[in-house]
């Protein structure tokens, strides 16, 4: 199976009208992809009210002074499961590393690291994730749902989770508001 042009460590930007409120304005970190399927984090939604010292809390792990960034949704698969997506200087029992851009690690000896003041520099915390069967990522980009960029691992840790869209596409040369989800016929 021929994989597409882009690897993991980019990311995928919905198009608009993708057909699934779930992925609306979505911004997703492409963390694994492989012919049996493909994961990534959603970056643009944060839970109502959860932090990450309330997540640490929950897992019986004192924050200390860990801030109170918002918990994102990573994705509709598996909403129980934590994921911390971090700078690629700090590794741990599950580390992924991803293309050198950035690191994914699902066990919570990355949140205790954390609130120790050993973690990784720059990180966000999610639980769920966006996860795709053997080639159903491939026929949902061949449909044109999503927009594929390298972007900046600035995305990430410097820009505010409702405007890692627009901000996504501004970086790739493109002004979202110009987008429709409509096709025209020439």
């Amino acid at each position: 199976m021929k994989l597409p042009p882009y690897q993991p460590g980019q990311f995928l930007l919905a198009m608009p009208g993708i057909g699934d409120d779930r992925f609306e304005q979505s911004v997703i970190a492409m963390c694994a992809h492989d012919p049996g399927g493909a994961m990534g984090l959603c970056l643009h939604e944060p839970l109502d009210g959860m932090t990450v010292p309330d997540l640490m809390r929950q897992m019986d792990i004192d924050p200390r002074a860990t801030p109170p960034i918002p918990v994102l949704a990573g994705g509709p698969m598996e909403p129980e499961r934590g994921f911390v997506l971090h700078s690629p200087d700090w590794g741990g029992q599950d580390t992924r590393h991803v293309a050198g851009r950035w690191a994914l690690t699902g066990s919570c000896d990355v949140l205790s690291a954390i609130a120790e003041g050993r973690g990784p520099a720059r990180w966000v915390a999610a639980l769920g994730y966006a996860g795709w069967s053997a080639g159903q990522l491939e026929r949902e980009l061949s449909w044109n749902g999503w927009f594929v960029t390298p972007g900046t691992v600035g995305l990430i840790w410097d820009v505010e989770p409702d405007l890692r869209w627009l901000e996504g596409f501004r970086a790739a040369g493109i002004d979202a508001r110009m987008l429709s989800p409509d096709m025209g016929h020439a």
